[in-house]
């Protein structure tokens, strides 16, 4: 199962940041997190500072690198969701995110073929 990880928003910021640059020296991070957020060094080592405690990132050598891809990161928090507030069932969270919302043909052909390929074997879970 893919880990999960509560964040903040300006973690998920700053990790977004890092998964767009990693690896990245950590003076080069804090460049572009002033200019990109405005932070200052301080806030940005304050936040660095609890993506790695979560073990989500590592600081090493003054380089700084993610331990975990967005893609992983997002199939965690998405599982971990539809187990909180659906009991683990995806046809009721799919039921309940289409009851006010037309979904689209080509999304439909997407779900179709995910379907597809799980029932093939192809699927991660």
């Amino acid at each position: 199962m893919a880990p999960v990880f509560k964040l903040t928003n300006a973690e998920t910021r700053l990790a977004d940041l890092l998964w767009a640059n990693a690896p990245i020296a950590s003076m080069e991070m804090i460049k572009i997190a002033e200019r990109e957020f405005g932070w200052k060094k301080s806030t940005t080592f304050t936040n660095l500072k609890f993506l790695i405690g979560k073990g989500l990132a590592k600081n090493e050598n003054s380089c700084v690198t993610m331990l975990y891809s967005r893609d992983e990161i997002i199939a965690g928090q998405s599982h971990q969701y539809v187990d909180d507030a659906f009991g683990g069932s995806l046809p009721m969270f799919i039921a309940s995110y289409t009851s006010n919302r037309k979904l689209l043909p080509e999304q439909v052909e997407e779900i179709k073929r995910l379907i597809d390929e799980h029932e093939r074997g192809g699927g991660n879970g």
